[in-house]
């Protein structure tokens, strides 16, 4: 049976406006972001439901985020769906660090085995992530079987939904994963601040998937 799941960016931070390297930075939303989230708010580009379960990756610029979407709507944290972790380089930006030695190794790795110092490698991330996101799957799957007790099939089929408050780094390591010929790299995948992507799920697998 086919379910839903809404993978929402966070709206724009600091770190966004003066393109910093931050991941496990936890740092608010700017001005810019809560003013740009209120208006895609009021023009309901957010899918939504009364009984959708709804998550967030428990980081200040998602709590934010999904309060501005959500108001005060209850929701869990889903740790694993945190940003990638850039250790030593965090809150700088490329041309702080373009001339460290350790950043030029750092990124001419194209293994994605390499860790920033102090921080987590990109094959590192992906597996922590599409990790999460498989507990996530089983988290919905064991929601619509408690559902399908209660209700005909017919009544559910495509309504059942989760939304996930994350980042942007999460939610394109989940769609270069599932449809990996598609775009030309994992950056290609990266939803703008405040949008994201509205996945159709059936039997653990992502079949479709609709940007927003």
């Amino acid at each position: 049976m086919k379910t839903k799941i809404c993978l929402i960016r966070h709206g724009i931070t600091e770190g966004n406006q003066k393109r910093l390297y931050y991941g496990s930075s936890d740092i608010p939303l700017a001005e810019e972001g809560v003013a740009m989230l209120r208006e895609l708010a009021a023009q309901e580009i957010y899918p939504d439901d009364a009984d959708a379960e709804c998550y967030t990756s428990g980081m200040l610029r998602t709590e934010q985020t999904f309060s501005l979407i959500y108001g005060d709507r209850e929701h869990q944290v889903l740790s694993p769906f945190r940003e990638i972790d850039f250790g030593d380089f965090e809150m700088k930006s490329y041309g702080e660090l373009k001339d460290d030695p350790n950043y030029q190794t750092w990124i001419g790795d194209t293994t994605g085995t390499l860790p920033p110092p102090g921080g987590e490698s990109a094959l590192d991330f992906q597996a922590r992530v599409l990790e999460g996101f498989a507990e996530l799957l089983q988290r919905q799957s064991e929601r619509l079987e408690n559902s399908l007790q209660e209700e005909m099939s017919d009544a559910l089929e495509g309504k059942l939904l989760t939304i996930v408050v994350c980042h942007g780094g999460p939610i394109a390591a989940i769609l270069q994963n599932a449809f990996p010929d598609e775009k030309e790299n994992f950056y290609q995948w990266l939803p703008d601040p405040g949008h994201g992507y509205l996945l159709t799920v059936e039997d653990g697998e992502i079949l479709e998937m609709e940007s927003f």
